[in-house]
């Protein structure tokens, strides 16, 4: 009785042992990827919290403290969403952009946005747009290879030699585009648009976009394209 114990004891113990060594391998795989993913968390936060602050004193909320500059810069977006649902963001750039142009703080209006399809042209129709609220049209200027805020900020420095600009967007896209510029060394500042309320979903890919712009910087990306662009508007192609 008892050699039979004693072997089935011996028979069972490899297989406790690999269990316990598969167990073990487990936790220390699980705890690396709990540390890699809390590592990541806090790299995004970081470089959220550092775009802010790097940039804090080009912000400007208020009309009557914004300095002077010639040229003005508005960041393109969608004037709808794929609902059909008008898109705020566009609706208090536009606001902000015609109170620059009302305070005479700026002289000259670039839209800089996408036009990569004879159908989406986002510079036409900020121009349109404005010109119905009373902006003058020989003072508004069109860049349609804005396909991205690296774009749009390069472009106006080195295509249309801007010697400086303020920049018209929200809170959280004036910071991220000026960030852009101070790397570039850029002169820049911002004049913040409005931001609609319980948008949370746009400031939490703004920390993704936060990280993914920190290493297209680092990786020395430029701009999609330096050529002046025309417009890609039916019968004009």
């Amino acid at each position: 009785m008892n050699n039979s114990i004693l072997a089935e004891t011996e028979h069972n113990q490899p297989q406790a042992t690999l269990k316990q060594k598969v167990a073990r391998a487990f936790l220390r795989y699980y705890k690396w990827l709990v540390g890699l993913f809390f590592s990541f968390i806090l790299m995004i936060l970081l470089i959220d919290i550092g775009t802010s602050y790097w940039v804090k004193d080009q912000i400007y909320t208020d009309i009557d403290k914004l300095p002077e500059r010639e040229y003005a810069v508005v960041l393109g977006t969608a004037k709808y969403y794929p609902s059909g649902s008008p898109n705020l963001y566009y609706k208090y750039r536009l606001d902000a952009a015609m109170q620059v142009y009302r305070a005479n703080k700026s002289s000259y209006f670039l839209m800089s946005g996408d036009n990569k399809t004879a159908y989406y042209n986002e510079p036409k129709t900020m121009t349109n747009d404005l010109r119905r609220m009373g902006m003058q049209n020989q003072y508004i200027l069109q860049d349609y290879a804005g396909y991205n805020t690296l774009d749009s900020i390069i472009r106006a420095d080195k295509v249309f030699k801007f010697p400086s600009f303020t920049i018209i967007s929200q809170r959280f896209h004036c910071e991220r585009a000026l960030f852009i510029a101070k790397f570039h060394q850029i002169d820049a500042i911002c004049f913040v648009a409005k931001y609609p309320e319980q948008h949370y979903k746009v400031r939490i890919r703004e920390l993704f976009a936060r990280t993914a712009m920190l290493f297209n910087l680092l990786i020395g990306a430029e701009a999609t394209t330096l050529d002046k662009m025309k417009s890609l508007e039916l019968g004009k192609m």
